[in-house]
């Protein structure tokens, strides 16, 4: 027993929960051959066998079930230990943190500041995707915590629901109010990417209240969105928090069709197992940070 160590067990965690070694690698930052080192040095130092091999799949033998319930018992005092006993100002780790663009142009730069000052020592990576990416790199176990359109429908996904957006529609500075408010729509619409919730749902509605001759002109970028409404090539229904500062400048203005799609909802969704007192405490942070903001 004295030959066993909490990282033995963690990587022995990660192969059952993920289903392989391939996986279990992946997330762990390592090679295949090192994974397989710490199976074999645990089953070692147990002089036992965890895992059944004959099969073309990993499955447990009767004292590898045995060793996942004290494993994961193991897993929990660690993270007790991590959360009430060590100092915050000396945790080292990496936090990847996945988030919609939306969150990104808001109020991911308090956050990070927020998270910095908590963890001075903790390595924050940032990817900004659309939802639907964000959803399969968190299932996958690429990111740690992802700040999307959700929740995450998933019974392995832990979810904080965090403030909407509300959407106004928007309009170049200059351009002549139309007699019929849909009017507005014999121009494009600039909207959220492909394959995003907003962009399914403001096409459902604009067919339902307008018809099927709406264009539409789908982008990545909400910046690029504001853009486009400001040369006066379409009308967009985009976030007032984001629209609120191009209003103040004069370079766009909202108008009133007589309807507006449904808020924005969020949520910061991460992996309920294992469980990190650092991914908790970010999601739960963001939530305090978006109810700031909100206000």
């Amino acid at each position: 027993m004295s030959r066993i160590n909490l990282e033995q067990l963690k990587t022995f965690l990660s192969v059952v929960r993920l289903g392989g070694v391939g996986k279990a690698s992946k997330m762990l930052n390592l090679t295949q051959p090192a994974v397989t080192t710490r199976i074999r040095n645990l089953e070692r130092s147990l002089s036992t066998e965890l895992f059944d091999r004959t099969g073309s799949s990993l499955r447990l033998t009767k004292r590898g079930e045995l060793l996942l319930k004290y494993a994961e018992q193991f897993e929990q005092l660690s993270e007790l230990v991590a959360q009430d006993v060590i100092d915050p100002t000396g945790v080292e780790g990496h936090l990847r943190l996945g988030v919609s663009e939306t969150i990104a142009q808001c109020w991911l730069p308090d956050l990070i500041a927020e998270l910095h000052q908590r963890y001075p020592q903790l390595e924050i990576e940032i990817n900004v995707d659309i939802s639907i990416n964000l959803r399969a790199a968190l299932l996958d176990r690429e990111i740690d915590l992802a700040i999307l359109l959700g929740p995450v429908s998933d019974f392995s996904v832990d979810n904080i629901e965090l403030p909407g957006f509300d959407l106004a529609w928007y309009r170049a500075v200059g351009q002549d109010a139309p007699d019929q408010p849909n009017s507005y729509f014999a121009r494009p619409v600039i909207t959220y990417a492909r394959n995003t919730r907003p962009h399914r749902e403001l096409k459902a509605e604009l067919f339902e209240r307008v018809g099927p001759g709406v264009t539409l002109f789908p982008s990545s970028s909400l910046s690029a969105c504001f853009r486009l409404v400001e040369a006066g090539l379409g009308v967009a229904a985009l976030p007032r928090a984001l629209g609120a500062r191009y209003v103040a400048t004069g370079r766009i203005t909202e108008f009133d069709p007589g309807w507006h799609p449904q808020p924005l909802r969020f949520s910061a969704s991460y992996m309920g197992e294992p469980r990190s007192p650092i991914v908790t405490t970010a999601a739960q942070t963001a939530l305090k940070i978006a109810l700031n903001y909100d206000q």
